[in-house]
């Protein structure tokens, strides 16, 4: 009886299990395990990383979404706050705070200016920084503060007497920076902060007035959820949150998105590594087990020593993982240092958790599926190998699929990655069949003929082949050009030249000399629109208020707007259909147009001034809201010029050499209400440097685990020609001979798969921006050169390293 044999009857003896210790250890350092142990180390510590950093990055972003709100939730209302969502009626583990928001005049001994009146309560802010000048965060009872730019236009000091309506305050100092961000120039008249209970005595609120109110709460989502849907809301409320509809926190929602793509797009390709490498392993030792079976070592006793291997792997791949993990997260905050909070949030030990157990999971079916199948090998397969029966272990697959399902549930993003994966897969390995039968018909150099030969011999296995790769190299794509597109909308919408200053309120018989004055400053500004409130009322007849409830609802129809007319449309709106031009036309937005079902041709009435007028819709235009430039739901043509009376608006950019000539323009002409945004524009461009950091780190990271895929792809796809590299090598090919036709068949491969692959990545990068991000499609002119020649440099580190070993054992034996 054969020792192996012997010590299977005792399956608890200690010396058998340090044997097959001894041996599972001997296997990982100098078999072919080591493959299977750097894929679980890649997935733990890709995961490790990028959960942790993205936990990180996703609090900051999320904190950085409350406090554009300055809050968790905030109700809206033209009507006074109801007693339901006051503090005593809520409980005690919601925090809240209220504002309440006019425009009136205020008044020193030198000037007067329309500012915006911002009464807040003690509680204000929940969320975000309110900086005063004194060092303080919190209006108290009797103080007014005010913004630099009400002070100099007012001229007035710290304790000097400002009039706000009746009441005569002491300004207390200088509101250095509010919470919150704003994208409407309109919004931005300077801001006057007094405390809630002094409203009453400045008597600017009466019947009629235009005031908003709000109301800020912090506390559990799930409280604030039943809070909000317990309010009736009527026909001025609103309930916003960080989910809101808002142009102001759609990056936020965006780079989430993003988040959970990349996470999702590297765990596949680390999983894929490791699948392929353990595929490669149990080929390469199918005949081991054969031989041990032969010799009498049983089923159990085989299974034991592939268990304890697989232990060892997993133990190595967490302790490295983990370990390679957090210094690679602390690697990645290197650039982000001067961008994250300090202390920064923690998270605890979930990176870990979670990068265990989606290894483990991964790990079920990709180890257990090959490694059952390797167990139940027939010790026949040593004289003649057979193919392999499938055994019943598919089941396997399910363990990592189900929670995948659960925790992906209702991210559409990631189900169209997968679902454009699981498409692409084979349309791109039929395109690259197709390219290579192709070229086969063409009349070639030997090298290249044989190579191509090769490709062709095996349809299913060069498509496979091909679909992994160009498959690859797409996902490394997606991760990428969707970063760069993001990036793009984002720098579009807020360009470094953006404009950061509004004048408003220009008289008629001012405008001319306003503008002359900044053209001979050079500073660049935008055209001079008219500006007059006014409602749209009608639509084709009908009141529009009703059309808006059987369509879609929207803002157009429940509040004043700010209406316009022109010579032309700005150049920075599009237009989608129509002619601009008609004497009794307007040109509408697109979302609005959208909500009321709006056609060229329909007919809108409108109230201006107390004056009815008619207006037909001559064309819709799109408008990118969150770009800091005069834009307008409703453009009416010249026509209208003298029933829309009103004061001029200008953008334009202030730079630090302008603002003496800035400053002399306030004081030529007092009336005209200066808006000056740089600190918003100082606070948003810093938010989107932080967003951009963070979104490149991890499309930085998908893009290594990218390359690593490609590269374990390629360099398996080369071990397996061993056998017949040493074939050709017996029949007499010369080195130089193979060498060349390895270089011109993986060549080939590369260039086809990058091919395809970047055909497959415009297509699925479309689909990404209109279905998850709603922006338009892009082509990436750029990307068609880029994949082949990333993957020709990959080829070449492959080749170099593996050529010299596949042909080094047969030039020795041939000696």
């Amino acid at each position: 009886m054969t020792q192996a044999h012997t010590e299977t009857s005792s399956p608890t003896n200690p010396k058998l299990n340090r044997r097959l210790l001894a041996w599972s250890f001997k296997e990982i350092r100098h078999g072919q395990l080591w493959p299977i142990s750097v894929a679980l180390t890649l997935i733990i510590a890709c995961v490790f990383a990028l959960s942790a950093l993205a936990e990180r990055m996703e609090q900051v972003i999320v904190k950085q979404g409350a406090d554009a709100l300055t809050a968790d939730l905030v109700f809206r209302s033209s009507e006074p706050i109801p007693d339901a969502l006051k503090v005593d009626a809520l409980p005690a583990t919601i925090k809240t705070a209220s504002m309440v928001r006019f425009a009136t005049m205020a008044f020193s001994d030198q000037d007067m200016l329309l500012v915006t009146v911002k009464a807040v309560d003690d509680g204000y802010p929940l969320r975000g920084h309110l900086q005063l000048s004194d060092g303080h965060s919190h209006v108290a009872q009797g103080q007014l503060w005010l913004e630099k730019r009400a002070m100099v236009a007012l001229n007035v000091t710290q304790g000097d007497t400002v009039s706000i309506g009746d009441a005569d305050f002491v300004v207390s100092g200088e509101v250095e920076q509010q919470p919150g961000l704003s994208f409407n120039p309109f919004q931005q008249m300077p801001t006057a902060m007094i405390h809630s209970s002094d409203i009453e005595k400045t008597g600017a609120l009466q019947i009629g007035s235009r005031v908003r109110y709000l109301q800020y709460f912090s506390g559990d989502n799930t409280e604030l959820q039943a809070l909000k849907e317990g309010i009736p809301l009527a026909s001025g409320d609103r309930w916003r949150d960080q989910h809101s509809p808002s142009r102001s926190n759609d990056m936020f929602t965006r780079t989430t998105q993003y988040l959970s793509l990349t996470v999702a797009i590297v765990v596949i390709m680390a999983a894929t590594t490791l699948v392929l490498t353990c595929q490669h392993y149990v080929a390469g030792r199918r005949q081991t087990v054969a031989m041990l079976k032969s010799i009498g070592a049983s089923k159990k006793w085989i299974g034991r020593w592939l268990m304890i291997q697989v232990l060892l792997l997993f133990v190595i791949g967490a302790v490295c993982g983990v370990g390679i993990g957090y210094l690679l997260e602390v690697l990645l905050r290197v650039p982000l240092a001067d961008l994250l909070p300090d202390p920064l949030p923690s998270y605890g030990v979930t990176p870990a958790l979670l990068s265990i157990v989606t290894c483990f999971l991964i790990g079920v079916p990709a180890l257990g599926i090959p490694m059952i199948n390797l167990v139940n090998t027939s010790a026949s397969s040593v004289l003649q190998p057979a193919v392999q029966a499938r055994g019943k272990s598919w089941w396997l697959v399910a363990v990592p699929i189900v929670p995948m399902l659960i925790a992906y549930a209702s991210n559409t993003l990631v189900w169209i990655v997968l679902a454009s994966m699981v498409l692409l897969f084979a349309v791109l390995a039929l395109i690259a069949v197709l390219i290579s039968k192709s070229i086969g018909k063409l009349k070639l150099a030997p090298a290249m003929a044989l190579a191509v030969s090769r490709l062709n011999r095996s349809s299913i296995a060069s498509g496979l082949q091909f679909g992994a790769l160009a498959l690859s190299l797409m996902l490394l794509a997606i991760v990428w050009l969707v970063r760069t597109d993001l990036l793009g909308d984002w720098r579009s919408t807020l360009p470094e030249n953006a404009p950061n200053a509004f004048a408003i309120n220009i008289a008629s018989y001012e405008i001319d000399d306003y503008l002359a004055q900044l053209d001979q400053h050079n500073i660049e500004r935008s055209h001079a629109y008219p500006i007059i409130r006014g409602r749209l009322v009608t639509v084709n007849g009908e009141d529009a208020k009703q059309v808006s409830k059987e369509h879609q609802e929207t803002d157009a129809v429940r509040r004043e707007l700010n209406l316009t007319w022109a010579e032309q449309l700005p150049e920075y709106n599009e237009m989608l259909t129509g002619t601009w031009g008609s004497e009794n036309g307007v040109s509408v937005e697109s979302e609005v147009a959208q909500a009321l079902d709006l056609k060229v041709g329909d007919e809108l009435g409108f109230s201006i001034s107390g004056q009815t007028v008619s207006a037909v819709v001559n064309s819709i235009r799109k408008v990118e809201w969150r770009q800091m430039k005069p834009n307008f739901y409703f453009i009416f043509s010249p026509k209208y010029a003298d029933k829309m009376p009103g004061a001029f608006m200008v953008s334009y950019r202030i730079e630090a050499d302008n603002d003496a000539a800035v400053q002399a323009l306030s004081h030529q002409y007092p009336t005209v209400s200066l808006l000056d945004i740089r600190k918003m524009g100082d606070k948003i461009q810093s938010l989107l440097a932080q967003i951009v950091w963070s979104i490149t780190v991890l499309a930085g990271l998908g893009v290594i685990a990218g390359l690593l895929l490609i590269f374990t792809l390629l360099r398996l796809s080369i071990s397996q020609r061993q056998l017949e590299i040493r074939l050709y090598r017996t029949l007499g090919a010369s080195r130089k001979r193979i060498s060349s036709t390895l270089w011109c068949e993986y060549g080939l491969m590369a260039l086809i798969a990058g091919v395809v692959a970047s055909i497959g990545a415009e297509v699925s990068v479309s689909g990404l921006l209109y279905w998850g991000f709603d922006l338009p499609a892009r082509i990436h002119p750029q990307l068609w050169f880029a994949l082949p020649m990333l993957t020709f440099i990959i080829l070449g580190l492959v080749v170099n390293s593996l050529i010299n070993q596949l042909l080094q054992p047969v030039r020795n034996r041939s000696l």
